[in-house]
């Protein structure tokens, strides 16, 4: 019998008290890690190979899904591993429909894997309305976007391209990363699928890598299920424990990340000479209005461009001693990342420049840490 907290309960107990089912005899609090490939035939919950399932999985899909508001959950080795999932799916000649701003590794993912196997792509901007207008005059099988974007931070309209992918015939899949279950949940707002690296912000201690998708949709579940067993894109038992432990302080650390943001990106457009400085929540964001409308805080992730060459902002960035270098995000502890040799350095040098990623773009992940110590060693990051 499910121990499952009802949806009516609040986003920090259904995080915290998801996930206590297969305990037996013991009742434990904190269910074990299942460190076995294999099950024995006829027990009541039909596991049988972990590539296949485990209870570690089904109890993280259970919560996932819980968080998101979705009917259902499926857990993945890792955020890119969820996008092969997805993309997997489709056949040879199927359309892609993205938002010109994605991640890296995804926009890798289709030029240098999926296109081999006919799977065309198409990107657009989104935060141009005309661009919702010319949805359908592309024809695709998959509306993809982010929001807030990697790492230029744009707010979709998530239920608006929606409306546009539906009618076009399309499912819309939204990168639900950057902003976490905490503070937004596209399934709400009319995504088909709700794509997160559980890496980031749902695990939050930088120990683990997962990836999910959420959906309401029972044939899209369906289609998931197999890829995770049929492409062996399973994640670990202790991977997916780890990820439901730092899912019980999501709420809290989430809060933090976003006030720390939210001061962090204020110090740099007010005291320094950045051109530009992207946070959702502030009034200077493009889409700062809509951001308020569609997200319940404005996540952890700053950029900034600080109008420098490129000798002098990655001195900038190795000047940092409270900021690694590094290209995760969404952990308790603050990083730094220059994106056009980082994240995108698969992105062909005039790609990235026309969305917006130069040279001199600096992608921080704001931590939990005193926010004052922070500001600090970037002000003296720049004054050296």
């Amino acid at each position: 019998m499910s121990n499952e907290p009802s949806d009516s309960k609040g986003f920090e107990t259904r995080a915290i008290h998801s996930g206590r089912d297969f305990v037996g005899d013991t009742r434990t609090v904190t269910p074990p890690v299942w460190l076995t490939s294999t099950f024995e035939y006829g027990n009541p919950n039909g596991f049988d190979y972990t590539r296949s399932g485990n209870p570690n999985f089904r109890l993280l899909d259970r919560t996932i899904a819980s968080l998101e508001g979705a009917a259902h959950a499926t857990s993945f080795g890792s955020g890119v591993s969820a996008i092969t999932a997805i993309v997997s799916t489709l056949k040879s000649g199927d359309v892609i429909l993205a938002e010109e701003n994605i991640y890296g590794c995804t926009f890798r993912l289709f030029a240098q894997v999926f296109a081999k196997f006919g799977v065309e792509v198409s990107y657009v901007d989104f935060t141009d309305h005309s661009s919702l207008e010319k949805v359908a005059g592309h024809a695709p099988a998959v509306v993809w976007i982010e929001s807030p974007t990697n790492p230029n931070l744009k707010i979709i309209d998530i239920a608006a391209v929606a409306d546009a992918a539906h009618a076009a015939g399309a499912a819309l899949v939204v990168d639900n990363t950057f902003a976490s279950s905490y503070l937004q949940r596209p399934i709400e707002l009319g995504a088909d699928l709700s794509l997160i690296s559980l890496t980031k912000y749902t695990n939050g201690h930088s120990d683990a890598l997962v990836g999910s998708v959420c959906t309401n949709s029972d044939d899209w579940q369906e289609k998931l299920i197999f890829a995770q067993k049929a492409l062996g894109l399973q994640p670990s038992p202790m991977d997916c424990w780890l990820t439901l432990r730092g899912a019980k302080t999501e709420a809290i650390r989430m809060e933090r990340h976003c006030s720390n943001a939210l001061a962090f990106a204020t110090f740099l457009e007010d005291e320094t000479n950045a051109v530009t400085v992207r946070y959702p929540f502030l009034a200077s964001h493009p889409q700062h209005e809509l951001a308020k409308r569609q997200m319940a805080g404005g996540s952890g992730i700053v950029t900034v461009d600080f109008g420098r060459s490129l000798e002098d902002t990655m001195k900038v960035v190795e000047n940092l001693t409270l900021f690694p270098k590094a290209e995760s995000l969404g952990g308790i502890e603050s990083l730094v990342c220059h994106p056009a040799s980082m994240t995108h350095a698969a992105v062909p040098k005039e790609t990235r420049e026309a969305v917006g990623i130069t040279d001199s773009l600096v992608r921080f992940s704001i931590g939990i840490e005193t926010v004052e110590d922070l500001i600090g060693d970037v002000r003296e990051a720049l004054q050296a």
